[in-house]
């Protein structure tokens, strides 16, 4: 895994450290570094915040999807198991 420096897209906080998250829909869990659980933070507040503004077919979000798109991208490169287990 490479995953120990931030990506330069990415603006969100870089926690100090990682924990156990369980995704809510399997009920499964995975252990992320900081690094991994910072930008999985990231990419759940961008889904909120698309979900709030009215979905995916509102154009106002297309922003937050491209960068939402980033985060999922970076996960699938980085961590393909924890993407597996949390986010697809």
């Amino acid at each position: 895994m490479n995953n120990t420096k931030a990506p330069s897209w990415f603006t969100g906080e870089i926690y100090e450290h990682g924990k156990v998250v369980k995704n809510p829909y399997s009920g499964r869990e995975f252990e992320l570094n900081a690094l991994e659980l910072s930008i999985y933070d990231y990419v759940l507040g961008l889904n909120n915040i698309i979900q709030e503004m009215g979905g995916a077919m509102d154009p106002r979000t297309a922003r937050f999807q491209g960068e939402m798109a980033k985060g999922l991208s970076w996960f699938r490169n980085n961590n393909a198991e924890a993407y597996m287990v949390l986010l697809d």
